[in-house]
């Protein structure tokens, strides 16, 4: 007789959240565009933008400094415990403070301590909390994330970007389209090729972002010392690592650095380590990878095709190492100390 296994609690809240995502997002975007143009004006004002956030919000911050940097936006994306620790200087500056539950000890501590500018955004998902208590701020639809990774809560943040890079005068239309019509992939190969690694390392370029969310939510749900790293930084010596029990998560989007992926793609493949290759791109497929191949896209269109199918890669990996996964046991969601 078989016995059916029984769904863990937290990966269960995962799947609610994650069930959600798509239409909380486009709520989002539709209800942001007032504040969403306030944040725009005051960027076009000071030309100069400093994300700062921790955990997921910081990794959100690292996926869209770059299209802010492509609209000639001077972007800086730091860790909020950075700032705290030795500060970029915040005058002239617009500042977007982004934290999902709107009251993590760095962003109270951080106004505190500077009382914010009249430049400074929060961008949140709990209408109120401290942060959006405390700054004008675009607040996501659905309320607090209540799984322990984050999963609803980027998809959320990046659709409260999407607001303000139309306000500044971006074209939405490629990545409310995505969307309105999420792409479903098979990840089984994907799975079954990280079977037997010990841990695994992602990386990208313009993507790096993504990369860095990926690594996180593995780390926090199956256990193991999941990271990221840079393309660059990853060829600048970290390669040593690379072999059969290291798996490789790379994301490929349609733009300029897509050819940079794809050399380390097939360099990683090279070292024996299992690859699995995120491709929103136009470029051949790298053999041995096993690639995962989305419509072509960029920026946020090319974020909200990958990101939950990556997420569900997160899960299945976890899934398969910890009995309890997506159930924290020396974390909290809502970090309230430093």
């Amino acid at each position: 007789m078989t016995t059916e296994r029984i769904r863990p609690a937290g990966l269960a809240a995962i799947d609610r959240e994650m069930a959600r995502q798509h239409a909380d997002a486009i709520t989002s975007y539709q209800s942001a565009g007032p504040m969403a143009a306030r944040a725009a004006a005051s960027l076009e004002k000071t030309g100069r933008l400093l994300l700062v956030g921790m955990g997921g919000s910081h990794a959100v911050n690292r996926a869209v400094e770059p299209l802010y940097r492509a609209l000639g936006i001077d972007a800086v994306a730091l860790p909020l415990s950075d700032q705290l620790g030795q500060p970029l200087p915040i005058a002239g500056r617009t500042i977007f403070v982004t934290s999902q539950s709107g009251q993590s000890a760095e962003v109270v501590r951080w106004f505190n301590e500077t009382g914010g500018t009249e430049d400074t955004f929060g961008l949140t998902l709990e209408a109120g909390a401290f942060l959006a208590r405390t700054a004008p701020s675009l607040v996501g639809s659905g309320g607090t994330e209540l799984a322990f990774a984050a999963t609803r809560s980027l998809t959320v943040t990046f659709a409260l970007h999407l607001a303000i890079l139309a306000a500044l005068g971006e074209d939405p239309a490629a990545a409310l389209a995505v969307l309105e019509a999420p792409e479903d992939h098979d990840i089984t190969a994907a799975l079954a090729a990280l079977e037997n690694v010990a841990t695994v390392v992602t990386s990208g370029r313009r993507l790096q972002g993504v990369a860095e969310a990926l690594a996180l939510g593995l780390t926090e749900l199956s256990r193991r010392p999941c990271f990221s790293l840079e393309g660059g930084q990853l060829r600048h010596g970290p390669m040593e690592m690379l072999g059969p029990e290291i798996g490789v998560v790379l994301f490929r989007g349609q733009d300029e650095t897509a050819g940079l992926v794809t050399a380390m793609a097939m360099s990683a493949v090279e070292t024996g380590a299992p690859v699995i290759l995120f491709d929103a791109s136009t470029e051949a497929p790298v053999a041995d990878a096993v690639t995962i191949r989305f419509r072509p896209a960029t920026g946020l269109a090319a974020i909200f095709a990958m990101l939950p199918v990556a997420q569900r890669l997160m899960i299945g990996f976890a899934d398969t190492r910890v009995e309890n996964a997506g159930t924290p046991v020396r974390s909290t969601k809502i970090t309230r100390s430093e």
